[in-house]
């Protein structure tokens, strides 16, 4: 990890300081990642408060007692009323059930598979999943595949920590971040972690903390 902190700080003085100054880089790939679990969570997560989330996602959990993981098979065979009743939109219900489905269709592949996989095949592939965006795919990549160069453009968290590391009134857009990252190549998830420290506000990646 010292070479691409090395590179980054090598970059501008200003990204050095940011690094002198921030806590040390702390992502590792997890050891057991579970798909199905990791986005059905994400799933619940969406547009809302993480203890709100929580909360519900606690409730979805407690539908299916002694279990340490979810099982696609049961998600499909409950009933959407049920899982409306632990607080899932109607629309992240079907997304729900749209994930269990690809994942016993293979369409979501299984943590083995996943860790022999690209970044964009693995984006491709998750994406076709009702409610899980690019932006949903990319967070898996980061923070449990532990994939050293994700550069999630769209992240309000990571475009405002650089915006304040350098300076800038206006946020970049994601065209503009896009370009502005390939300096930070082959580490742009370390780029983006240390943006995200930058913040003071700890809802920027307090999810993942």
């Amino acid at each position: 990890m010292k070479l691409a902190i090395d590179h980054l700080a090598g970059t501008d003085p200003r990204f050095a300081a940011l690094i002198a100054r921030a806590r040390p880089f702390a992502l590792v790939a997890q050891p057991l990642v579970r798909p199905f679990d990791s986005l059905a969570e994400s799933i619940a997560y969406q547009q809302l408060s993480g203890k709100a989330a929580a909360t519900i996602f606690g409730r979805v959990r407690a539908l299916y007692p002694k279990r340490k993981w979810l099982d696609p098979k049961l998600i499909l065979a409950t009933a959407d009323e049920t899982l409306r009743a632990c607080g899932l939109s109607r629309s992240k219900t079907a997304a729900l059930k749209d994930l269990a489905a690809k994942t016993l269709d293979g369409t979501v592949p299984s943590g083995r598979v996943l860790a022999r996989m690209s970044d964009e095949e693995i984006i491709e592939r998750l994406t076709t999943v009702r409610g899980i965006g690019r932006w949903t795919v990319e967070m898996l990549l980061l923070f449990e595949l532990g994939r050293l160069d994700v550069w999630p453009v769209a992240d309000y968290g990571v475009q405002k920590g650089f915006a304040k590391t350098f300076g800038r009134r206006k946020l970049p857009t994601q065209k503009q971040f896009l370009r502005i990252g390939e300096k930070w190549r082959p580490y742009r998830s370390v780029a983006a972690w240390y943006f995200w420290r930058a913040l003071d506000a700890p809802e920027a990646s307090n999810r993942f903390d």
